[in-house]
């Protein structure tokens, strides 16, 4: 079982979250197959829109299969996680 979820502005950027998958022997073929669903979807409703992610390092892989670039020209993210 997986999920991700997008948002986007509807014009020049969407944002991929929550990218997880089930821990299980094939948990690298599901964060591929969730991450190429989501961007086939993407490509074909927002045509040269910039994609940003926020993902744990096991999907790396799977992001950088699909031209993903960490910190592409020195951009960087920050996160906050809250603690419940």
């Amino acid at each position: 079982m997986g999920f991700v979820r997008a948002t986007s502005d509807r014009g020049l950027n969407a944002n991929l979250w929550d990218l997880v998958a089930e821990p299980c022997d094939d948990q690298g073929q599901l964060l591929a197959f969730l991450v190429d669903r989501v961007m086939g979807i993407l490509r074909r409703d927002l045509p040269g829109c910039s994609v940003s992610v926020a993902a744990p390092l096991v999907s790396l892989e799977a992001l950088k299969a699909q031209g993903f670039l960490i910190d592409p020209s020195g951009i960087r993210a920050m996160s906050f996680r809250l603690r419940y």
